[in-house]
């Protein structure tokens, strides 16, 4: 077996395109520096909204297959290359949104029994041994089953982990702080005559929005904001990004900042010191 690096950190998505707008920069800046980077994306997001009217005849498994196309585009663009779907390509199909129908998919991953997916999680942790993990808070950021159910699935095996003598040293949630927000927001609608984007999103549209003191950590990527751009290019179903410009679009086409400074809360294990952490893994003497 080939030697990892001595830092090693892992991420727990819901969906292709989710790492990239979450953890672009942190994905590249620690990739960069040599850390091994491993992403596991629970499922293919199958039941997304194609935005350009050229792909919208994906659907289902057709628009599964592409999508994992574009993940593989968008990590090559961060520098990773440990890059899994949860349980293998299909395990887990995608929920759709909270409420509706889809949510009663037997084969969906919110349906999923936790353990059993959990399962498949901690084969990884065993084998790369990560010291950190990032992954959502309880409401998944804003309250999508899928996200929801990672989260459940990330924080359940980091504990069957331990138990089994493969602890994760340190856990965070993302966060963006409320200030950070407000301002992003304040300088989009300052740009929007420039943008192709008629009108921008709510602050409160912006998935893991807390107060300011929440937050324990701050990674700054601005050196590697181009590779998360360029990731978040590469999932074109999901994601319209501004030509030259730090702002983005979904498929209900409201306006969004690019966060290239992105923010976490510690959960569990020790801040590496008082102030706010800028290395996820401080205080562990990688």
């Amino acid at each position: 077996m080939t030697e990892l690096p001595a830092r090693r950190l892992l991420l727990v998505h819901a969906h292709p395109d989710d790492e990239s707008i979450n953890n672009g920069a942190t994905m590249a800046t620690y990739a960069a520096e040599g850390a091994h980077v491993t992403l596991v994306t629970c499922t293919l997001g199958e039941r997304g909204e194609v935005i350009p009217p050229a792909l919208r005849h994906l659907t289902g498994a057709a628009l599964g297959k592409h999508r994992a196309g574009e993940l593989g585009a968008a990590t090559g663009e961060l520098g990773v290359g440990d890059f899994r779907l949860l349980g293998g390509a299909g395990r887990y199909r995608d929920s759709g949104m909270m409420g509706t129908s889809d949510n009663d998919d037997p084969d969906c991953f919110w349906q999923a029994d936790v353990d059993d997916a959990a399962g498949h999680l901690v084969e990884v942790i065993r084998e790369v041994r990560p010291q950190v993990l990032v992954t959502y808070d309880p409401d998944g950021g804003y309250g999508h089953p899928d996200h929801i159910q990672a989260h459940r699935v990330a924080m359940r095996a980091a504990q069957l982990a331990a138990d089994a003598g493969q602890s994760i040293a340190k856990v965070y949630w993302n966060r963006v702080p409320r200030t950070v927000v407000e301002e992003g927001f304040a300088r989009l609608r300052d740009a929007l005559p420039e943008l192709p984007f008629a009108e921008t999103a709510a602050v409160g549209d912006v998935p893991g929005v807390v107060d300011d003191g929440r937050i324990t950590t701050a990674i700054d990527g601005t050196a590697h904001a181009a590779a998360k751009t360029a990731a978040m290019r590469a999932h074109a179903t999901q994601i319209e990004v501004a030509p030259d410009k730090p702002y983005f679009v979904l498929s209900n086409y409201l306006a969004q900042p690019i966060f290239t400074t992105e923010y976490y809360e510690l959960v569990q294990g020790e801040p590496g010191g008082p102030a706010t952490e800028t290395d996820l893994f401080e205080g562990l003497g990688l």
